[in-house]
């Protein structure tokens, strides 16, 4: 094994245990955090859905960008995604960051953004970086402040870095702050709202159908509300089906404000894990759901890469839509290998590192984190193909399924079309982002 990069077996981190994580391998322990999304130029957010993207979820809204010029330029790379009427910046000099007046500048900014646009917007949203977080800003006074001054909601969306370890990081933070102008309404025990991504889950996953069978007549997400209007509907839901953990504290604030309760689901590449949790949906909505023909449907795609490329030797990123750890653990037990995974090991890594210790001891964990996976390489360890972009810059010229779309893969649909994708580029197909 190459000493000169941080990297330890799957064996060696399930004996150390959870308490135990070596440092190199804790994003605490580094003074930057450098995420996979910076091979996408997505930190602080200009393309994906960092916190500036996905402040704009809402309907009608438009954004300030409070920052020095260095935060604020990336954002043109948004520009292509069609937000360029959208966005708007007040600059901070070198005063501002030393003294904070340019707090006394925003209420008027503020003023100014509602005044110049034709309709007026359903919120600004005031997005600030780690400047503010050093200066201890209360942004919620400020944009109180600059709502009165310009007449309409001003929420605040914060693009703190140093943050990321804390309860309340970025993307967690600006998911809570997007659904925080819904209203109480009366709710309809046909309304269901699919919550925790800013855009729209696949056409063909099978919860939608699942959900209409059980006499959901009404299920909103975010992505498909086509004006604010439609998006405060979304507190008319009987309950909450949560579909990303980081959605967990904006679900909570909505049982507290509105009084809609949620039922949380994850995102699976296990089937048989699929199985079991549309069984514990059902329990808890008090009725069976039969899900044998998606299961069987993606069952079949699954031995369908099995039988032609039986035994194939994959590399996993964590820059993909889905958990590196539990879709590495998927793809043993499917009766593939795994020699490499590249992700950010924590606690709840574990429940499935001490199975995949289980059945390859000697997979070999390497950490984003380190730089010394500038020293990386990939031909000491080849691979058959690899999944999420991470994983190809690791593996130049490898067979790559990014698996990054912006439509998001859940349950047996998301299942089924990573193996039609995996078949795909095993046959010699260009992937592209998501499925084929």
């Amino acid at each position: 094994m190459n000493r000169t990069v941080d990297c330890m077996t799957a064996g060696e981190l399930a004996a150390l245990g959870k308490d135990h994580i070596p440092g190199e391998f804790q994003s605490s322990r580094h003074l930057i955090y450098s995420s996979p999304a910076t091979l996408a130029f997505n930190s602080p957010g200009a393309q994906g859905f960092g916190v500036k993207r996905a402040g704009l979820a809402v309907p009608g809204s438009v954004m300030l960008l409070v920052a020095p010029g260095c935060c604020g330029r990336n954002t043109a790379a948004l520009n292509a995604l069609g937000y360029r009427e959208r966005f708007f910046y007040l600059l901070m000099d070198d005063t501002d960051i030393v003294t904070g007046r340019h707090l006394n500048k925003i209420s008027q900014a503020v003023r100014e953004v509602v005044e110049s646009l034709r309709e007026k917007p359903t919120v600004v949203m005031i997005c600030i970086t780690c400047v503010d977080a050093l200066l201890g800003t209360d942004m919620e006074r400020v944009c109180r402040k600059a709502s009165k001054a310009a007449g309409v909601p001003v929420r605040p969306c914060y693009m703190y870095a140093l943050t990321r370890e804390g309860r309340m990081p970025p993307m967690v933070h600006v998911r809570k702050t997007i659904y925080e102008l819904l209203e109480k309404r009366p709710r309809k025990r046909t309304a269901v709202n699919l919550l925790g991504e800013f855009s729209p889950f696949m056409k063909d996953m099978e919860l939608y159908e699942i959900l209409r069978g059980l006499g959901v007549k009404e299920i909103r997400e975010i992505s498909r509300c086509r004006d604010f209007e439609e998006y405060l509907s979304m507190a008319e839901a009987n309950f909450n089906l949560v579909l990303n953990p980081e959605c967990r504290p904006a679900a909570e604030d909505i049982r507290k404000r509105l009084g809609i309760p949620s039922i949380e689901l994850t995102r699976l590449y296990q089937i048989d894990k699929i199985h079991r949790q549309y069984e514990l949906l059902g329990g808890a909505l008090g009725t069976d759901i039969d899900d044998q023909s998606w299961y069987q449907r993606a069952r079949e795609k699954v031995d369908a890469f099995g039988r032609k490329y039986p035994n194939t030797r994959f590399a996993v990123g964590e820059w993909l839509n889905g958990n590196a750890f539990e879709l590495s653990l998927a793809l043993l037990r499917y009766g593939h290998q795994v020699p490499e995974i590249y992700g950010t090991v924590t606690p709840e890594q574990f429940v499935y590192l001490r199975k995949i210790a289980d059945l390859s001891p000697d997979t070999r964990i390497y950490s984003n984190l380190s730089p010394t996976m500038l020293n990386y390489d990939c031909g000491e360890y080849p691979a058959d193909v690899t999944i999420g972009q991470d994983a190809a810059f690791y593996h130049p010229g490898c067979p790559n399924v990014p698996w990054n779309q912006e439509e998001q893969p859940f349950g047996y649909a998301g299942l089924g079309h990573l193996f039609e994708s995996l078949l795909a580029a095993r046959d010699g197909e260009k992937i592209t982002g998501g499925s084929v």
